[in-house]
């Protein structure tokens, strides 16, 4: 059965039409506005939303852990079952194709049913013991538990870039609820449909599952109020945000500014530098040009991982791969941005960056009217240029990529030493390098939480061994991950429990968790 929309906040087992301003989402395709429109939480509905979850975090902590596996499974299956309806819709919305949309779907999916196997074998956990010592010298041991908690209400921020799998019911829901925390999302305001639709599966889930009603909420809002009044709520335990450096540290400032500060783990800008060492560009520098232009306009450069600076020595094998990059990007063309928004900065920041004393403009990136297509920017400079622009640290989000140009191989590492925080950062060497790339590797593990060799960052697994994190600021939080299994951590809290009498256990066991075996 078709979706039939409610443009209400998700509170629990309510729907709630608000009469806060309201907003609508457009296709960014065709310019046409899209109903219905979707209205800001008030600031009743928000505290509503955090009671239910604060009460349901009290609640649920008390359940074994199967409880949190069977939420995870059955949000990927009710996802599933509304399948058509997410597509239907994140098309009219992002301007994403549909291959593209399904694809994301498995991969939301996949995650949350990863998520739940871990949960249930305990890897998630890390709970640990030690035995008492009575007859320690000089003085008896206790006996201590050290088990992971999970923090209470999480807040998240949808993303914009991936209305699925870094959404409703991505990865951050993901990790939260696998923590045992409850959720309330703040959806994207660019594709509030679609984050209805997934939101009604997750609510669905939540029923099914027998769990408190307040373990899910979904709120809209387009005002920054709304961001204020969910970040600010005293019931409010973390924050986790994907999308732009000013919002992800607007929301930081927030969280610090409560009497009782709280962590955000805000995913925000990264350049995702490609060093292309000599030996390589001369050996392997057409391959590598098409290979990059493929990275560049991938998904119309809307990756937070996408390569856009771009670090090669000059001479005759540089100019002939800046040649095939320029054609190999003409060759791959444009394409639609999600949103007016994202066009209209892209074209913003371009704009500034062709204005840089030394940078040269090699393609004009192209833009249609009343639509958000665009097509990819190109950029030359040498380094001297880049180190001396004012807007060399800012992140440009769509297909556009920097080339910046060393005399030597001490270019590299100069350069590198001054990049700002990274998601990931890229070698692409042969053996002839290998003194370079030692050296590099040394700067760029201080500067990024991702290094790829002779590859391309565009791609996240999601698994046991994946961070998709960064220094500041590229990340608020260096130490975390928001994709894979670790990044469940960012949502637990450590609780040591000394000499627990026996007829405790049952306050502080669960059931399935292995550390009280």
């Amino acid at each position: 059965m078709k979706h039939v929309f409610h443009a209400a906040q998700i509170l629990g087992s309510q729907r709630i039409p608000s009469s806060g301003a309201g907003h609508a989402a457009v296709n960014p395709a065709t310019g046409e506005t899209l109903e219905p429109v979707f209205h800001d939480a008030t600031f009743e509905e928000i505290d509503r939303a955090l009671r239910l979850a604060w009460s349901a975090h009290l609640a649920w902590k008390k359940r074994p852990l199967a409880s949190r596996s069977a939420l995870l499974d059955l949000v990927a299956r009710e996802l599933e079952s509304v399948a058509d309806d997410l597509v239907e819709r994140g098309i009219a919305e992002t301007g994403l194709p549909e291959a593209r949309l399904r694809n994301e779907l498995g991969r939301t999916t996949a995650q949350l049913r990863l998520f739940a196997r871990h949960v249930e074998d305990g890897r998630l956990i890390e709970s640990r013991s030690v035995a008492a010592a009575p007859d320690r010298v000089p003085t008896p041991a206790p006996a201590l538990v050290l088990a992971m908690r999970p923090l209470g209400p999480v807040a998240v921020f949808g993303a914009g870039n991936f209305p699925l799998a870094f959404s409703v019911a991505g990865g951050d829901t993901a990790s939260a609820f696998a923590a045992g925390c409850p959720v309330i999302v703040k959806a994207h305001p660019h594709h509030p449909g679609l984050s209805e639709i997934a939101g009604e599966a997750v609510a669905r889930a939540v029923h099914e599952s027998g769990l408190p009603e307040g373990v899910f909420g979904l709120i809209h809002g387009a005002s920054p109020n709304v961001a204020r009044d969910l970040v600010q709520h005293p019931l409010l335990a973390a924050v986790a945000f994907t999308g732009s450096t000013a919002a992800g540290l607007a929301i930081r400032d927030l969280a610090e500014r409560r009497p009782t500060p709280i962590p955000v783990f805000a995913e925000m800008g990264s350049q995702n530098p490609v060093f292309i060492l000599p030996a390589r560009l001369r050996a392997r520098g057409a391959e590598t040009a098409r290979e990059l232009a493929a990275a560049i306009t991938l998904g119309v450069g809307q990756f937070c991982t996408r390569p856009s600076l771009v670090v090669v020595q000059q001479g005759q094998a540089c100019d002939r791969f800046v040649a095939e990059l320029i054609q190999a990007l003409d060759a791959q063309g444009g394409g639609v941005m999600l949103n007016p928004t994202c066009r209209d900065r892209f074209l913003a920041a371009t704009a500034a960056l062709n204005g840089a004393k030394g940078v040269q403009r090699l393609l004009e990136p192209s833009a249609e009217p009343r639509t958000c297509a665009v097509g990819p920017a190109l950029f030359r400079s040498p380094l001297e240029a880049w180190a001396s622009a004012s807007v060399r640290d800012e992140e440009i989000f769509g297909p556009s990529s920097w080339i910046v140009t060393v005399e030597d191989t001490e270019g590299f590492l100069r350069l590198a030493g001054r990049l700002p925080g990274q998601l990931t950062a890229a070698i692409h060497g042969d053996e002839d390098d290998l003194s370079l790339m030692r050296d590099l590797l040394t700067l760029l593990e201080e500067k990024a939480g991702r290094l790829v060799f002779d590859g391309y960052p565009t791609g996240v697994e999601v698994n046991e061994a994946m961070m998709h994190g960064g220094p500041f600021p590229a990340t608020t939080d260096s130490r975390f991950t928001s994709v894979g299994t670790l990044a469940v951590r960012r949502f637990l809290r450590p609780v040591c429990y000394q000499n627990l009498p026996p007829a405790l256990r049952g306050h502080a066991e669960r059931p399935n968790d292995p550390v009280w075996e």
